[in-house]
């Protein structure tokens, strides 16, 4: 099950008092853990979405658990949040999670940074002691389908749509051609490098402005530009055509008292800023100042609707299905597995009950007794064979799990909770052979 907001469905300002710091997502992840209807919880904190992904044992009581813990980091009751609050379970959840790996439901269409986030969620799970669940699985598969995506479609070149966005909304407000203009980059980390990168190509001088010189300094020379601090911000926004900010504070880097002196350094001549930061980075009432045209990410996300290639986005909604449907049939098929051994484990039972019978009432050698159980054994298993190879293959289509309990009802067979009959020591042989063509 997934709880959340994103871009499509919440506003930037509920977004910004729902975001979390690795502490936060820390406190909710303990606070959910102690629910008696969460199993496993995982938190994805984006610029642009917040969700929490829970393997539950009940659905409403983990609805109920996981909206509390949201609305609270928020501040707001669930009557408050109405329609900007969504969720996604079983099917619905697996293919929300891959396309969110793939970068379908990100601003930057097909960005992949969004597969950083996965990874420290599923180092996380590790670390807590839930490798191997529910929710790890569900992790390496997503991470599977994202990689795949980017791999065998040429959806990456979606990923700078942000950036190219940017550009096209400065060369409407400057006015013609951007070529040696000046465009200041506020911030050092992955996505200012992608924006100074893309600016520099476009033939911009490019300033980086960063709260750590030495950050501010490698990626200002890798791209061929300047390197300033924070504190000459007044003095570069003046400056410059086009101002870029996206950094990881939690307050606004650029506020209206900021950007209103530089303004008056610089009469007459349009400034764009560019906020793709979320928390933002630039105070909101920056767009009402003469001359400065805001935009920021909900903006953006609109401009990149119609720019991304249909051929490529199909290719990859495409493997989002094959990989939702092969997802599925792998958890039916494990939920089969443990009919599939206990079946076994009733035969060997049978079988060996047999064999002390027949030895209790005939004298035979050891090799005589020998061949016989191989070759009662060899019957049980091509009578086996067929039953077990088609109640998996029955299995891995929608409702097939009812194959495995009538196999139940027609064996009666008692599952224990790793498919072995109560009691039994642990199995081997053609039994673990069987777990192992399931599985």
């Amino acid at each position: 099950m997934v709880v959340g907001l994103s871009h499509r469905t919440a506003s930037l300002d509920v977004l910004e008092r729902a975001s979390f710091d690795a502490a936060g997502a820390a406190q909710v992840v303990d606070a959910l853990s102690a629910s008696p209807h969460v199993e496993e919880v995982f938190v994805l904190s984006t610029c642009n979405r917040v969700e929490l992904y829970c393997d539950v044992s009940r659905f409403h009581g983990g609805v109920a658990d996981v909206g509390d813990a949201l609305c609270r980091r928020i501040g707001l009751g669930l009557d408050q949040l109405g329609e900007q609050l969504y969720v996604h379970y079983e099917d619905a959840g697996v293919e929300h999670l891959f396309r969110v790996a793939c970068g379908l439901d990100s601003m930057a269409v097909g960005e992949s940074q969004i597969l950083g986030q996965l990874r420290l969620a599923l180092r996380d799970l590790h670390e807590r002691g839930l490798a191997g669940g529910t929710l790890d699985r569900l992790l390496q598969s997503a991470l599977r389908v994202g990689k795949r995506a980017h791999s065998e479609t040429g959806l990456d070149a979606a990923g700078a749509g942000l950036v190219d966005a940017t550009l096209k909304r400065a060369e409407a407000v400057v006015g013609g051609p951007l070529a040696g203009r000046r465009a200041l980059v506020v911030g050092a980390g992955a996505m200012s490098a992608l924006v100074a990168t893309t600016f520099a190509r476009a033939g911009l001088d490019v300033v980086v402005a960063n709260r750590t010189p030495d950050r501010a300094q490698r990626l200002a020379a890798a791209v061929g530009g300047r390197a300033t601090g924070l504190d000459d911000l007044r003095a570069e926004v003046a400056a410059a055509d086009v101002v870029a900010s996206c950094t990881g504070a939690l307050g606004h880097v650029l506020d209206v008292a900021t950007v209103a002196a530089a303004v008056l350094d610089r009469p007459q001549r349009p400034l764009l800023v560019a906020d793709l930061a979320l928390p933002r980075d630039v105070q909101p009432d920056v767009g009402t100042l003469r001359g400065v045209h805001l935009v920021d990410l909900e903006g953006l996300g609109s401009d990149l609707a119609s720019s991304a290639v249909a051929e490529d986005l199909c290719a990859v909604r495409a493997i989002v299905a094959e990989e939702v449907a092969a997802h599925a049939a792998s958890l039916r098929a494990a939920d089969v597995a443990p009919t599939v051994v206990a079946l076994r484990a009733q035969a060997r039972h049978v079988v060996e009950g047999e064999m002390r019978r027949l030895a209790s009432r005939v004298d035979l050698d050891d090799a005589t007794r020998a061949e016989v159980d191989r070759a009662v054994h060899r019957i049980v298993e091509k009578l086996l064979h067929t039953p077990t190879v088609r109640v998996k293959e029955l299995a891995e289509a929608p409702g097939g799990v009812g194959y495995a309990a009538a196999l139940r009802t027609l064996f009666d067979l008692e599952v224990g909770p790793t498919g072995a009959l109560p009691g039994d020591a642990p199995l081997s042989g053609t039994v673990a052979d069987a777990v192992g063509r399931v599985s």
